[in-house]
Order: C-alpha cells, then sequence, then structure tokens
C-alpha cells in the first residue's frame, strides 16, 4: 500500500495510506487511512495543486457537501468495505 506525507497548515506532519483514489470533475481525491489497521481512521484529500507544479499539494476536504458527494463515490468503489466517517 502507498502512503504520503501530509502536512497540515498548523506544521504537524502524518504519515497516510492511500486506500484509494478518483476523478470527480476533474479534480483528483485520495481516500487515505492513518494506520493499516482495521480500526483505522479515513480522511479524503483533493488535490489542489496547480500545473505547474511539481508535487501534488492535498488539502482534507472540510465542505460537508463536497465530503459527503465524494464519500459516495468511494462507498460504491469499495462496496467490501465498511466505510465509516
Amino acid at each position: 500500500m502507498e502512503k504520503i506525507r501530509f502536512q497540515s497548515p498548523d506544521g504537524t506532519v502524518e504519515d497516510f495510506y492511500i486506500e484509494e483514489q478518483t476523478r470527480i470533475g476533474g479534480v483528483a481525491y485520495l481516500l487515505v487511512s492513518d494506520s493499516m489497521d482495521d480500526e483505522a481512521n479515513a480522511y479524503i484529500l483533493k488535490d489542489v495543486s496547480e500545473d505547474t507544479d511539481s508535487e501534488a499539494f492535498y488539502e482534507m476536504v472540510e465542505d460537508e457537501n463536497e465530503l459527503q458527494a465524494v464519500y459516495k463515490v468511494f462507498e460504491q468503489m469499495l462496496e467490501d468495505v465498511d466505510l465509516e466517517m
């Protein structure tokens, strides 16, 4: 499983495991977890990088409507996995 490093706006650095990825309306989203355990917490990250950026930049999806819409897509993609947000 691929792992990425995420730095929050307050400077905290966390490692996440990429569970799944998708593209909706031209925007890339990642479903990530904070561990490989069954009790891991899941988060949805949104690619906010520009075409000219040499690296991808992600932020956590906080808009409730966007979060629910993307969550439903991941839920359908991972029907056999119990997702809880």
